[in-house]
């Protein structure tokens, strides 16, 4: 059972959960009545976020983190930014992985060439720097870097260690390049979550399982975005900390900001035995905690779940969904519908239901989720003497790191699963973003990885080709799998095993990775590729600007991975101007040469010349410009002109910079949206320079529409509560536009054009 509490709840000395008005009425009456103010400082999160904030003010921090970590996906970009921005050397420790574009999708050097890049920029700035198929980020972070009370931030979105006690925040790249150059992360005090464990997970029913059912519960009503999950309560020692990992990775799902949990002996043993119990502390909430919010969870009543097409919250138990299968599949097929853009393409699911059961083309177990030693280790005891059959089912596992797959090696349970017909593989994120194990169109896969997002396992409805993605744990994906393809639940198959302990051993760790944290060899040069490309110039803002519409979503909710796919463009990642070609070509695929066409036109315009001569349609809009009231002066040449995109929610899922930079680089100037779906992507879009407006009415605007904001920079120095905009066509229609809170620094970051801008004149006045 998961219960969400309406409004606050106190949690007494750890395992008492009091309702705010109840604790009011009864504390009150007993004597002993601790203010609400007073017990938020009671949670751990509250301790932690005070011990990493540099300001007086614990309503807006700024905090400092103790170590830092990206993939080669995000680190070539991140490193160019730094350095364009005045860094001589990384200041904390910062771990680079290659787990991202460890696979060569599209042939030629390139992926190989960010490699070289990463290890050049590790010994010139002093770094750590992880070769390819070592480890996938998180597990390495969690072995060798996480630790109790610690903050750590990452260039990706499931930068989760909460389970080692550990806050760790996933944001886009320039929050971490801000790190590397002494800045702060700055953020208003954030709302904490508890989530109280209570129970014992069942046989079968592993950290997927568990996640999935949170995510589920919280996800659509927004319970806990941008909130501190707090885990809290006795369930939790009822679960050994490499299985919390796998729970804790998927809170990114609920759209939270960062996670916590109460720490055990167990959490002890688990840094102990990777050489660091030195990083053990207890961390427990005060006798009195107050919390913006509960989310409750008895683990004994959570079964086998899945999440089927096309996220994480739609979620069903296994056996619900066996039991109703046409109907609920019916349901995926009409948004599948939707999600290919009515192109026709036909995906079916109820087409896999044979003799009232459904068959699957594909099992995954991979990644910072699905690969970690517990659950790799629960499919092979499911597997041992089974066979994956000889039809379209296929099974793939990637341990998630080195280290856990040599114990798998020693265990025999490697063996197991290659004799049931499974390939063994190693660490490697591509089935979680499309770069690897792509399904066959019109196929299913069930994969214990962190998403489905449509598109996201490597589909291309834009080319008539269209699979999707359902989640499960490895225990479920192994039990199907011993069934030949056929949706099973592992609590039909699994007895009372017991997982055998794990043992650590870093000598793959000792042999390969390059430890230059303190060591920087600052005349050491950078090893360039041909695809790595530096930041093109960006405009610093003028007082007025001119947006066009270049797209107009009208979707629920629209991902990074939409704004940006993933998959095989991941390999033009250090080229901004190449990666930027893809920018919204599964969902929009004209956006691309709409807005390239006004970046020439502000192109020639900032050169000089006038913008009416790149484009002529631009002296009737000024003209009717001049007949707004206190606009008859504006010049064009000295009003900016960049494309814009609407979107309802954008920015759901990764923490890719990318998602905002690919628009900026091709002349982006602002977003309008309903709402930001993360935090995370509206610091993105601020920090390449870009408004995030927000726009309470639908948009009555087109693509290809004009808006023209007047003022801006003044509006960026006020409350930005009500900021006049005017939609220029037939005739001009008044927009009401706002903006939410921006820090100072985010204003002067927009106000500048860009991080880099910010950052280069910053230099220059030190």
């Amino acid at each position: 059972m998961i219960k969400l509490y309406d409004g606050g709840a106190y949690l007494l000395n750890g395992v008492t959960i009091v309702d705010e008005k109840e604790y009011a009425e009864k504390s009150s009456a007993e004597g002993n009545y601790v203010a609400k103010e007073e017990a938020k400082k009671g949670t751990m999160a509250y301790s932690i976020l005070n011990a990493h904030n540099v300001s007086d003010n614990m309503d807006h921090l700024k905090i400092k983190f103790d170590a830092m970590t990206s993939h080669d996906i995000t680190f070539v970009g991140i490193i160019q930014t730094a350095k364009a921005s005045g860094m001589t050397e990384f200041p904390i420790p910062y771990v680079m992985t290659n787990c991202h574009n460890s696979l060569c999708a599209v042939g030629g050097t390139i992926n190989e060439d960010d490699h070289v890049f990463g290890l050049s920029a590790a010994k010139k700035y002093g770094g750590i720097f992880v070769p390819p198929h070592i480890a996938v980020m998180h597990q390495y972070m969690r072995e060798m870097m996480a630790g109790c009370g610690k903050m750590i931030l990452g260039s990706d979105s499931h930068t989760r260690y909460g389970a080692l006690g550990t806050m760790a925040i996933g944001e886009g790249g320039g929050e971490l390049v801000k790190q590397l150059l002494c800045d702060t992360y700055d953020v208003t005090y954030p709302g904490v979550v508890g989530v109280y464990l209570e129970g014992k997970p069942g046989p079968g029913v592993g950290p997927h399982d568990i996640a999935l059912a949170i995510v589920g519960a919280v996800f659509k009503s927004g319970y806990v975005k941008n909130k501190v999950m707090e885990f809290v309560g006795p369930g939790i020692s009822s679960m050994t900390t490499d299985f919390r990992n796998g729970v804790d990775v998927m809170t990114t799902e609920t759209t939270c900001l960062s996670s916590i949990w109460r720490t055990d002996e167990d959490t002890k043993e688990f840094l102990t035995m990777h050489g660091r119990g030195e990083e053990y502390k207890e961390l427990n909430p005060a006798d009195v905690a107050y919390y913006d919010g509960m989310v409750y969870v008895d683990l004994s009543d959570v079964k086998p779940m899945i999440a089927l097409p096309f996220h994480p919250s739609n979620v069903y138990t296994i056996d619900e969904l066996n039991a109703n299968l046409g109907d609920i599949l019916r349901s995926v097929e009409v948004e599948a519908e939707k999600i290919s853009g009515n192109r026709g393409l036909n995906y079916k699911l109820t087409d896999k239901i044979i003799g009232g059961k459904l068959y699957v083309q594909q099992g995954i177990i991979a990644g910072c989720a699905g690969g970690n030693y517990s659950n790799v280790m629960a499919a092979a005891h499911i597997l041992k003497n089974c066979k994956c059959g000889h039809d379209e089912f296929t099974l793939s596992v990637y341990p998630s790191s080195q280290p856990v797959f040599m114990d798998l090696v020693k265990k025999g349970a490697v063996a197991d699963l290659m004799a049931a017909g499974a390939a063994v593989k190693t660490a490697f994120c591509g089935p979680c973003f499309g770069a690897g194990d792509t399904p066959a169109n019109n196929a299913l896969s069930i994969r214990h990885t962190t998403r489905n997002f449509p598109n996201r396992e490597g589909s291309k409805p834009g080319s008539g080709q269209m699979s999707a993605v359902a989640l499960m744990d490895a225990r479920s994906i192994a039990a199907t799998s011993a069934n030949g393809g056929f949706l099973t639940s592992a609590s039909r198959v699994m007895d009372d095993y017991e997982i055998p302990a794990y043992e650590f051993d870093d000598s793959s760790y000792v042999s390969r990775v390059y430890q230059g944290f303190g060591k920087a060899e600052k005349e050491n040069d950078l090893v360039y590729g041909p695809n790595i490309k530096d930041w093109p110039q960006m405009s610093a803002l003028t007082d007025n600007i001119l947006l066009k519409v270049c797209s107009k979503i009208m979707d629920e909710v629209t991902t990074t991975d939409e704004l940006i796919p993933s998959g095989e463009t991941s390999s033009y990642r250090s080229n901004p101007l190449g990666l930027a070609e893809f920018t919204l070509s599964r969902r929009d695929p004209e956006y691309v040469g709409r807005a390239k066409a006004v970046d020439v036109v502000e192109k020639s315009r900032a050169a000089g010349n006038c913008p009416f001569e790149a484009a002529p349609e631009l002296k009737e809009i000024f003209e009717k410009i001049h007949q707004i009231p206190g606009n008859e002066d504006v010049k064009a040449s000295d009003t900016e002109i960049g494309s814009m995109i609407y979107a309802v929610r954008p920015g759901d899922g990764s923490a890719r910079e990318q998602a905002a930079s690919c628009q900026r680089v091709l002349g982006g100037l602002a977003n309008i949206a309903f709402e930001y779906a993360t935090k995370r992507y509206r610091s993105n879009v601020m920090n390449w320079g870009m408004i995030p407006f927000l726009m309470d009415a639908d948009p009555e605007f087109e693509i290809g529409d004009y808006i023209y904001v007047p003022g801006i920079k003044q509006a960026l120095d006020g409350d930005m509560s009500d900021i006049k905009a005017y939609v220029i066509g037939d005739t001009v229609k008044t927009l009401t536009l706002h903006i939410a809170d921006m820090t100072p620094e985010e204003r002067k970051i927009v106000k500048a054009g860009s991080l880099i801008n910010y950052n280069q004149v910053k230099m220059l006045n030190h």
